[in-house]
């Protein structure tokens, strides 16, 4: 029986992660989304001409979503996100696409659907800030 080496084990990995990119993009091209509710056209959370995300501000599931544009912090996409009052650390991508410190192996189209998804993910807990 042959032996495996790290070397192997390695390749075997990278094989395994780069066939997952592959299918990934994919779906991607064929319009699956993370994002519930969307249809593969401009989202309405885009504003017109500006590329930008609108402000939100829903209850959803029970808890208070709010989002608007924060100038000066274009490390986060220049957008704050906030449930309950509680400021959920958000990024933009490189593709546009958007994560959160509560998913961040997961990537939405907009900041409402990443504070949509916090929400569920956070299944009724409190949101605490980073330190």
């Amino acid at each position: 029986m042959p032996q495996l080496t790290r070397r192997h084990a390695l390749g075997a990995a990278a094989a395994t992660a780069l066939t997952g990119l592959a299918l990934g993009g994919l779906a991607q091209t064929a319009g699956a989304t993370s994002d519930p509710g969307a249809t593969g056209h401009e989202h309405p959370d885009v504003h017109a001409g500006h590329g930008g995300p609108q402000p939100f501000s829903e209850t959803f599931q029970g808890r208070r979503i709010e989002g608007a544009p924060s100038h000066g912090d274009a490390h986060h996409g220049g957008y704050a996100v906030r449930i309950d009052g509680e400021e959920l650390h958000v990024m933009r991508n490189a593709d546009s696409t958007w994560v959160s410190v509560i998913n961040h192996y997961e990537t939405f189209t907009t900041p409402r659907a990443v504070a949509r998804a916090a929400v569920i993910e956070l299944q009724g807990a409190r949101l605490v800030p980073l330190a």
